[in-house]
């Protein structure tokens, strides 16, 4: 399968992985551009008031000091007691800002979740079809579980944390170099030790944090695949296979993950310890101070004394301690970052192209061939094509004409899996592909529908090259019965609206009985109220079948496109289900792919194909009057395989 190298890319460089931090920041506060400012407000209010008890440790223990010598403690009382309470109010001040900015960081969290969620759902709606026939579907999951989750947790931890643990770091250093540039040094030099060890341990452990995320999505994409493939793992005995594949994926997300977190459990302790260390060495230079008489050097020009001793040490654990909460929330920002940039990935990905102006609208036909526009549904429709040149738009008669000329088409580019195709399918006919699996017959399909572009060649509908009609309109005049059914999570009513999502309950009654649905889902517990669940597990693949084609049916659309739509209907079911499909077809073109050639027998033309070429066209009888391929197949003289 291609890697995505936006999406797998190896770990990010320091500079792009601080774009994608500013990125998920701006947008943040896109979404919420009063609320961030309020926010990072009460944070900084918070921080600069657990800085504030240095300064008054320092005043009260110097007040002390002083009123020590005369013993008035009557007067210390009075000088002291005021800025004790002044202390107190600010400490309630700050746990008001504590529980505005939690409660305002748990509403913006889980509201920016909701709107990446959105946006990336949103963005996966408009990609083309070959991102997901290159992708996972797995891992495209892992988008909205585990890298989101990461998110979560950079938004309202980490981003806090750092904005709060960073400001402490501010105030906490400019009362330092306020009371004692020396002592001040003396902590930035442990500090600096700090960074040098943040920075070693941090860098290993973000490359493995960036693996792991990889690694969880790879995991997550093969499980998958092997939940969905149960029936084949077991029926081939697969399983010891797959055991073995699934250890070597989660020894890799062991391993990954293990060394990531081995650095990152190196981190706290280390620093920590740095940190204690740190204390003891400001005490002993403090000591030193005030035994020698050293003369003090700062800002404030207050004399060295133990009345800036005392307080320094509790300054230097703060200021430590919050330089150990920076460091230890770079876990969370690498993991999140990894997550990030898989999550921009994947909304970064070219949508789907549509420079379509040809649009599709409900007509009104008179008997002189007259068209005119309306908003009513009046199941006549015509192609409204606006000419931009002289500013008339004139319309066009939906009929179901397709034809296809000299077509080469690549999935892959150099590699040609349709050479020089042309189709001409009239109004109303019945046109059926045949030939063995890779032929191209379901890739031609792909084309008309423009799940695809071709490489080279026409496609006109009604006269009009497809490329410019827009693609969703396009898609809405062709309905669509593939082999592997979906169904959705819902009723069975609910299912077969999916085909037109304005049909009445009584349309799409009408819709199962033409597809000969109806009978079984009339003996189904609650009838067309019935619940489907896990892509309709409770139902047999013919019955999920038969709801598949009646949501086609409910879409009424001027051209059907069948593809193996009776493959996993029996013998019985199938002349159920044809007499509907012959219901069905009547007055449409349609476009059959079928390996049961009993299927085809009466379409108006039968094309052969071979390695993307059409080999023989014509009629069932035609063709078997020419006795070549499509002979020998229906024959039995070789299988389509």
């Amino acid at each position: 399968m291609p890697r995505n190298p936006k999406v797998y890319g190896a770990p990010k460089k320091p500079g792009e992985a601080l774009k994608s931090l500013k990125r998920i920041v701006k947008m943040l506060y896109g979404f919420y551009p009063v609320l961030v400012p309020v926010t990072i407000f009460c944070i900084i209010f918070s921080a600069a008031v657990s800085s504030v008890p240095a300064i008054f440790v320092q005043k009260v223990t110097a007040d002390i000091a002083e009123y020590s010598q005369t013993g008035d403690w009557e007067a210390a009382k009075a000088v002291i007691f005021p800025k004790i309470g002044i202390l107190i109010g600010l400490y309630v001040l700050s746990i008001a800002a504590i529980t505005i900015y939690q409660q305002l960081m748990a509403y913006m969290t889980h509201g920016f979740l909701n709107h990446m969620r959105c946006a990336m759902f949103d963005g996966m709606q408009d990609l083309p079809i070959s991102y997901f026939d290159t992708h996972k579907h797995g891992d495209i999951m892992s988008y909205y579980t585990n890298d989101i989750d990461t998110l979560r947790q950079l938004v309202s931890q980490s981003i806090p944390t750092l904005i709060q643990a960073g400001s402490i770091v501010l105030f906490v250093l400019s009362i330092m170099l306020y009371y004692s540039i020396w002592l001040t040094l003396v902590v930035l030099g442990g500090v600096f030790l700090m960074m040098l060890v943040s920075g070693k341990v941090g860098g290993g452990s973000a490359k493995y944090f960036v693996r792991q995320q990889q690694s969880v999505g790879k995991q997550e994409g093969f499980v998958q695949e092997m939940m969905n493939g149960q029936k084949v793992i077991k029926v081939f005995c697969h399983e010891t296979e797959s055991r073995e594949a699934f250890d070597a994926l989660n020894n890799t997300l062991c391993e990954d993950s293990y060394r990531a977190h081995a650095y990152a459990n190196i981190l706290g302790p280390v620093i920590m310890n740095i940190g204690n260390v740190l204390y003891v060495i400001i005490a002993t230079v403090g000591g030193l101070f005030l035994t020698c008489g050293l003369k003090n050097f700062s800002l404030s020009g207050i004399a060295f004394g133990i009345d800036i001793v005392v307080p320094f040490l509790n300054m230097t654990k703060q200021f430590t301690g919050n330089v150990n909460q920076v460091s230890q929330q770079v876990n969370s920002i690498i993991m999140a970052v990894a997550g990030a940039e898989r999550i921009f990935g994947l909304m970064d990905e070219k949508p789907e192209t549509d420079d379509g102006y040809v649009t599709l609208v409900n007509a009104e036909i008179d008997a002189d061939g007259n068209i005119t526009e309306t908003t009513a549904r009046t199941h006549q429709w015509a192609w409204k094509h606006p000419h931009t040149a002289d500013g008339t738009v004139t319309y066009t008669p939906l009929r179901g004409e397709v034809t296809m000329n000299e077509v080469d088409f690549a999935y892959v580019e150099g590699k040609n899996v349709l050479h020089d195709v042309s189709v001409y399918a009239e109004p109303g006919q019945k046109i059926a592909f045949v030939g063995a699996t890779g032929a191209g017959k379901t890739t031609i399909t792909n084309l008309i529908n423009r799940f695809y572009d071709i490489a080279d060649g026409k496609i006109r509908y009604d006269g009009i090259n497809i490329n410019k009609i827009k693609k969703s309109d396009l898609r809405r005049s062709l309905g669509i019965v593939l082999q592997e059914t979906n169904l959705f999570t819902g009723s069975v009513m609910d299912n077969i609206r999916y085909g037109r999502l304005d049909a009445t309950d009584e349309e799409c009654r009408e819709a199962a009985r033409l597809a000969g649905a109806d009978d079984f889902i009339s003996r189904l517990p609650e009838g067309y109220e019935t619940e489907l669940t896990n892509n309709g597990a409770n139902l047999s693949q013919g019955q999920r079948q038969l709801i598949a084609i009646a949501r086609a049916a409910v879409a009424d659309p001027p051209v059907m496109i069948l593809d193996e739509a009776t493959s996993s209907i029996d013998t019985r079911t199938e002349a159920i289900v044809q007499r509907g499909m012959d219901a069905l077809m009547k007055g449409r073109t349609v476009f059959v792919i079928a390996h049961r050639l009993s299927t085809v027998k009466n379409s108006d033309v039968i094309m052969v194909l071979d390695h993307g070429r059409i080999i023989e066209r014509g009629s069932h009888e035609k063709l078997i009057a020419e006795k070549g391929t499509y002979y020998q197949l229906y024959t039995g003289a070789f299988e389509l395989e």
